[in-house]
């Protein structure tokens, strides 16, 4: 079965957002959310799709203070396609894009029981042959009375091999 991976379009909205919302535990947010990812931010996100329809999605948006970072808002996979590798190979995907040759840091928030997750992004440091750091960044308080955890930030980096050569 042949995955195809590509920049989210905005019909793609409604099938990122009932994606997400089968993704647990991935925070689901908006279908406006899912929308304004399809239209403003596909030069640093990704869907993947099969005859199973759209099984993969990643968010990504360019840092606003640092324009040589990338950070990763949210990865789903569908639950039939895990373990295969696909998130690696839509960050890939994303990576290789010629309007991201800049980038040279990822950032990734993610919760400290979210080991599945960690280990992606350690797995990217690695292909990547750069540096992965973890460290404080949002307190539990933040979230009010939601029960959320704290979000631990995530930094690979800096990356520096040429673009066509870097996964």
């Amino acid at each position: 079965m042949s995955t195809v991976i590509r920049k989210p379009e905005l019909t793609d909205g409604q099938l990122i957002y009932d994606l997400a919302r089968i993704s647990k535990p991935l925070d689901l947010n908006s279908l406006y959310s899912y929308l304004l990812i399809s239209a403003h931010f596909n030069q640093t996100s990704a869907v993947a799709e099969n005859n199973h329809g759209l099984v993969g999605y990643v968010s990504g948006y360019l840092h606003p203070q640092h324009d040589d970072t990338l950070f990763i808002w949210q990865i789903a996979v569908n639950p039939l396609m895990r373990g295969r590798g696909l998130a690696i190979h839509m960050l890939q995907n994303i990576l290789e894009r010629e309007e991201l040759i800049n980038i040279k840091f990822i950032e990734a928030t993610v919760t400290p029981s979210n080991k599945i997750s960690r280990k992606l992004f350690q797995r990217l440091a690695e292909q990547l042959k750069a540096e992965y750091k973890e460290s404080h960044f949002l307190d539990k308080e933040l979230f009010g009375d939601s029960n959320h955890e704290e979000e631990k930030l995530l930094r690979i980096g800096p990356i520096n091999p040429p673009l066509n050569n870097r996964i």
